[in-house]
C-alpha cells in the first residue's frame, strides 16, 4: 500500500485525502458483535444504577450523621 500525503502545499489538509484516510481507517476497525454490544450496554446500565444507589446511600448515611451532630434549627 502506497503512502499518499494528506496535505497539499502550505500544510493545508486536502479534504479528499482526509475523507479517504478516514474511510480506510474505519474499514480497519474491529466492530463489536451484536452480543458484545448488548452485554456492554447492560453492564453500563447496571454500573450506572449501582453508582447511583451507592451515592444515594452515602448521602443518606452522612445526612443522618450530620443531623445527629448538628440537629436542624427550629424557629
Amino acid at each position: 500500500m502506497s503512502k499518499v500525503p494528506a496535505t497539499t502545499s502550505g500544510n493545508r489538509p486536502n479534504p479528499r485525502e482526509f475523507v479517504r484516510g478516514v474511510w480506510l481507517e474505519l474499514r480497519r476497525v474491529t466492530w463489536p458483535t451484536r452480543e458484545e454490544w448488548i452485554s456492554a450496554t447492560v453492564l453500563t446500565v447496571v454500573l450506572v444504577i449501582a453508582v447511583g444507589l451507592y451515592t444515594y446511600a452515602a448521602d443518606w448515611v452522612f445526612g443522618q450523621i450530620f443531623s445527629h451532630i448538628h440537629p436542624p434549627v427550629t424557629s
